[in-house]
């Protein structure tokens, strides 16, 4: 290579590195970059959301909970699989999973299964209810034979077939209205209707006729127990039509009886626990109880006739217990374990369940597409992270008891074996893929917005000029 060969070559290199380090100090800046269009460093999702996304991850628990929840009689002993249901011995026990047939947790999740076939189009859904129902009441009258014989069997099957709390009966009983109602070819009625009576004829109660529990404290209300006690009663309506007013009566009656002693007007929440002796009642907002009280209002109003009486009354309530719920949302799409206190943890479980009901809400045309479809998006994808590879749900605070301060529930442990986080987020899923089957949700100026008229322009920020 010769002198001038050489020159030439410096002097391309030094004309490279200057170009280089003149576009190296360039920076964005408000006159070449767009910065209202730079993508923000969200911690979930925050994007358009499509019906196949959600089922994916719906799916993966399906999955899971298939291979984890068996229906199979086994010896305690042995572990010897039993096939004979007619000669069951004193040791036969319902075969352990990961979680029981027939806990209040499960209820929802059969509820969750039964929206997620009609929302999907997929039986898998359905098969998966149909099967562990059928196995339970074709196996319930041999363990109760046992049951009087030996005067105990199978914890888990004495639970279905004594039941001594709400929590015993009524969302799995709930659970078996709709799927009789949907499938007639089922023989639920026993079960049912031994749920019915454990519900209407021996749980306790204040002297006012309110569901009530004699723990922590004498006559002490759990927010929880709206959901355990309503819904069923509310659904027996669609059974016994002939008594439908009485049922409902009933129904709404507990609602506006628990509300007049738990609602907190002025954050549009309800507190966990209120105790008839008390001179001053507490108002610790827990996440999941306020999530079964916003989740029994809305069962109760898919069966409530337009015309009833206390509709409107009822709707108010659900609407404004939205607003207040709405307004304690995270960043993070998350609601708090504590609702109205930042510092307690991000919760899996009562998120999915107002999401759940927000979109149902929607869908039913109860509220506002415009106003709650992102908070109910948003939600969704705040809980779709915590569905792990395998299908678990993480994230979701364990049973809680009742208590007057707020240490407990700050500190109450979370566990991907905590059953209350599965059925919430199957039935939220299943929910929010009838509203995107419904509505047109679509970014604008980097805004999740809603429409209910599907938007075609592929432009970052656009105008309406339609509206239906």
């Amino acid at each position: 290579m010769n002198i001038k060969t050489l020159c030439i070559t410096g002097a391309l290199l030094l004309s490279g590195i200057s170009i280089y380090a003149q576009k190296k100090k360039e920076v964005i800046n408000d006159s070449n970059t767009p910065l209202h269009l730079l993508q923000p460093a969200y911690k979930v999702p925050y994007k358009a959301l499509t019906t196949s996304e959600v089922k994916t991850d719906i799916d993966r628990v399906l999955r899971y909970l298939e291979k984890t929840t068996l229906t199979r009689v086994v010896s305690e002993k042995t572990g010897k699989v039993i096939t004979d249901y007619n000669n069951l011995p004193a040791d036969a026990q319902l075969e352990r999973g990961a979680f029981r047939l027939a806990s209040y947790e499960w209820g929802v999740t059969y509820s969750a299964m039964l929206a997620a076939a009609e929302a999907t189009g997929d039986a898998d859904y359905k098969k998966y209810v149909t099967d562990r129902f059928n196995f339970l009441a074709e196996v319930a009258p041999r363990f109760r034979e046992m049951l009087e014989k030996n005067g105990t069997t199978d914890p888990q099957m004495k639970q279905i077939l004594t039941p001594h709390a709400l929590d015993d009966a009524g969302a799995v009983c709930a659970a078996m209205i709709k799927a009789q109602l949907q499938d007639k070819s089922l023989n639920l009625y026993p079960l049912i209707e031994n749920y019915l009576d454990f519900i209407l004829n021996k749980e306790y109660r204040l002297a006012d006729g309110t569901f009530a529990r004699t723990r922590p404290q004498l006559n002490t209300l759990w927010l929880d127990d709206m959901f355990m006690g309503i819904p069923p009663v509310a659904w027996y309506s669609q059974l016994a039509k002939e008594n439908q007013q009485k049922y409902l009566a009933e129904a709404v009656r507990q609602i506006f009886q628990f509300a007049e002693r738990m609602w907190v007007p002025e954050k549009k929440l309800f507190r966990h626990g209120w105790v008839e002796s008390m001179q001053d009642h507490p108002a610790f907002h827990w996440g999941r109880a306020n999530g079964w009280a916003l989740l029994t209002m809305t069962e109760v109003l898919d069966v409530m006739p337009e015309n009833h009486p206390q509709r409107a009354k009822l709707m108010e309530l659900f609407r404004g217990h939205v607003r207040g719920l709405a307004a304690c949302q995270s960043g993070e799409g998350f609601w708090h374990q504590l609702l109205d206190r930042n510092d307690s943890y991000l919760e899996t479980s009562a998120t999915a369940i107002y999401v759940y009901c927000m979109a149902h809400g929607i869908n039913k045309g109860w509220l506002d597409a415009l106003a709650y479809g992102p908070v109910a998006q948003l939600g969704w994808h705040a809980v779709s992270t915590q569905i792990n590879a395998e299908g678990q749900v993480e994230g979701t605070c364990v049973g809680t008891g009742m208590a007057f301060d707020p240490a407990f529930y700050y500190y109450r442990p979370v566990n991907v074996y905590a059953a209350h986080g599965y059925g919430p987020v199957i039935w939220a899923g299943a929910e929010m893929i009838n509203l995107l089957n419904k509505q047109h949700p679509k970014m604008n100026d980097s805004a999740i917005q809603y429409y209910s008229t599907e938007q075609k322009t592929t432009a970052p920020i656009f105008s309406v000029t339609e509206s239906k």
